[in-house]
């Protein structure tokens, strides 16, 4: 007991001294100068911590080459540095896939995990196992409404509802009539919630319009003939920041007057609501859900600790305009917004 205590005291000092030295950091040199020297000495493999070398598997529904779910990952490593942990990470856009992605680091016995749920019927059994195989599991993004019935110990996002409700609210203040949601992955339960909660709160006329998420030009050329065949859409919303330069080439190749609008950040984002080619994106801040999963994950190993109650830990949404994108425009270079 004596030595669990001196163990627990020299982690309290580091941490401590770590949070120490980040404050005066960010009053002697700025917010922006302490995080990059943070991150230098991340870059280095300096652990916070002295607790033992756990591994921590990070399993998603992403795509290749999305933008979003490297942010998820830079929170994710950045935590990992600090808590002494291994992070490994999978990804597969088909849920059959990311199942046995889930089981495999099952099968490697690591030492907790944490997956996304956006098609949750496909993930319960392996995220079962997992429980049953003594793995702790944390959820993050989508499937915030099925984490806690699937044993999960907490879940980390935004609620996508409560994010779309969000949309309508401010297409209403912006005065728009005829919205057209655009939903870029079929099957996903979040998607689904985001555009249904916008059309609870628009006062207007919300239309869904399914595409092609991994095929770019299809993307374009569906929201262009959607826009060519109804001049009355004043407002289009992608749900991923990806998505959004594309529905502004095919509002510009429609001769559409329709303001872009979007869910997430990203850097091309940034510059698209500093020039106004975009409207306003709903921020569910990715670094943070990747962030907090593992250091919540290293906080259970090491001392117990659940937050959240059995309720969601909401990292979004945050409604972001012109007027805050110079603010955030070195986040997003940088990759943490």
């Amino acid at each position: 007991m004596a030595a669990v205590r001196r163990r627990g005291r020299v982690v309290s000092a580091v941490l401590a001294a770590a949070l120490g030295a980040s404050l005066a950091g960010c009053s002697s040199t700025g917010g922006l100068r302490a995080e990059q020297e943070r991150a230098a000495k991340a870059a280095g493999g300096k652990a916070a911590v002295n607790t033992p070398r756990w591994t921590f598997a990070m399993v998603t529904h992403s795509g290749d080459g999305d933008t979003f779910w490297d942010i998820v990952q830079n929170g994710a490593q950045q935590a990992a540095v600090k808590d002494n942990i291994k992070f490994v990470y999978g990804h597969d856009k088909e849920a059959q896939r990311q199942s046995q992605l889930v089981q495999s680091y099952i099968d490697q016995k690591v030492d907790g995990l944490i997956v996304s749920l956006a098609k949750p019927n496909a993930m319960k059994d392996v995220v079962a196992k997992a429980e049953k195989a003594g793995i702790p599991v944390i959820t993050v993004n989508s499937g915030a409404e099925e984490s806690k019935a699937f044993g999960a110990l907490s879940h980390i996002g935004q609620d996508e509802t409560v994010a779309g409700e969000a949309v309508g609210e401010e297409l209403n203040k912006r005065g728009r009539k005829k919205a057209l949601c655009i939903l870029h992955e079929q099957g996903n339960v979040g998607h689904e919630q985001r555009c249904d909660g916008a059309k609870k709160t628009f006062k207007g006329d919300l239309q869904k319009l399914y595409v092609e998420g991994t095929n770019m030009p299809d993307v374009q050329s569906s929201i262009e003939s959607k826009l060519q065949a109804d001049s009355s859409i004043d407002a289009v919303v992608t749900l991923g920041a990806p998505f959004a330069p594309t529905a502004v080439k095919a509002k510009e190749q429609a001769g559409s007057k329709a303001e872009i609008d979007t869910f997430d950040l990203n850097a091309q984002v940034a510059t698209g609501l500093k020039d106004g080619t975009l409207g306003f994106a709903v921020d569910q801040q990715p670094y943070l859900q990747g962030y907090e999963a593992v250091d919540l994950l290293w906080l259970y190993k090491y001392n117990s600790d659940v937050l959240g109650g059995g309720k969601p830990v909401l990292t979004g949404p945050q409604v972001i305009t012109k007027k805050d994108a110079a603010a955030l425009e070195d986040y997003t270079k940088r990759g943490t917004r």
